[in-house]
């Protein structure tokens, strides 16, 4: 069991490999690799799943943790997290619907739902690592 002082850790690699799989999925869709799309897609999924429940084991023990970061950083910080806040609760819902387009043959569907899911759910685990580096690392 991983100590839950190192959990922040977890979740920062869980994101970043998460945002990794996703980048590649759509360059293996690109490419026209439908195979290893599916299976990276599905990866960027499940690593969602273990980041989400780590994050909640996490926040369940620790609490609140606090930027410590002053001036503009500051800023830079609390505009990060709430674009963050505002987007990552759509990105269960926007992954599950888009995945289940794919798996029920609505291929033009799940294209024109992804080109919304792919950024978000991108975006959401870049500035997930971003905010662990503020908050943990750079302060």
């Amino acid at each position: 069991m991983i100590p839950y002082d190192q959990l922040p850790t977890l979740n920062a690699i869980l994101n970043c490999t998460c945002a990794i799989f996703l980048i590649l999925g759509f360059l293996m869709i690109q490419t026209g690799n439908g195979r290893g799309h599916r299976i990276l897609m599905v990866s960027a999924f499940l690593v969602s799943i273990a980041f989400l429940a780590s994050y909640i084991v996490y926040h369940l023990h620790a609490g609140t943790t606090h930027y410590k970061g002053t001036g503009i950083l500051r800023t830079v910080y609390f505009t990060i997290l709430i674009s963050h806040t505002i987007l990552a609760p759509l990105v269960p819902i926007l992954a599950i619907v888009t995945m289940s387009l794919s798996i029920r043959g609505k291929i033009e569907r799940h294209m024109r739902m992804a080109k919304w899911t792919l950024p978000i759910w991108l975006y959401v685990s870049v500035t997930g690592v971003l905010i662990y580096l503020m908050l943990y690392r750079w302060s």
